[in-house]
């Protein structure tokens, strides 16, 4: 049997792609589509993206997006939530928030959904890590845990209720214990 070579997609092809629903992924040179976003899934991502707005949108030093495209790296991806330093948003030449971001969030927010690969996950929060985000979390709402990730320390598992998380040191100010995060999903 003769194989043959299978075409490898560039970024740039990949990106004049109409985009997809649900969205589609470019990594390592191949397209892979992110699951639809189930219940407990959607809530915790809007609840967070909206929490870490309301802490601190009012001093403009952050801004939390849900399912931004971030294109970095030779990869992009839509991680759940990302956070990014005010000056670090990339603008247009109005000043406003540009559409296109080509850089790495400062934090990173995955949460895990049912069937999905949680080393393809791991390897994205990782990538991340690697072109400068600062921290990276994992939220896996079937087991009620959170992985967290950092440049500067080893991976950390949060799995009791009074367990407060861990932030970049740019959010320091925002507390969040896991029972906060998945009281969300009672409420």
């Amino acid at each position: 049997m003769v194989r043959s070579p299978v075409k490898v997609m560039t970024l740039t092809e990949f990106l004049l792609l109409p985009e997809t629903k649900p969205a589609n992924e470019f990594i390592d040179g191949h397209i892979f589509q992110k699951p639809m976003p189930l219940g407990k899934h959607s809530l915790i991502q809007s609840e967070l993206t909206a929490n870490i707005n309301a802490a601190f949108k009012p001093q403009r030093l952050v801004r939390a997006f849900s399912e931004l495209r971030c294109s970095f790296g030779g990869r992009s991806t839509l991680p759940d939530v990302t956070v990014f330093t005010s000056e670090r948003i990339p603008r247009d030449e109005n000043g406003d928030i540009a559409n296109v971001f080509e850089i790495a969030p400062d934090w990173t927010i995955e949460i895990l959904s049912p069937d999905q690969s949680q080393t393809k996950v791991t390897k994205n929060i990782l990538h991340c890590l690697q072109n400068g985000t600062q921290m990276g979390w994992l939220i896996d709402p079937a087991e009620r845990s959170v992985f967290v990730y950092a440049v500067d320390r080893s991976t950390q598992v949060f799995d009791e209720e009074i367990d407060v998380l861990p932030v970049p040191e740019f959010t320091k100010d925002f507390q969040l214990t896991l029972g906060d995060l998945f009281g969300w999903l009672r409420n």
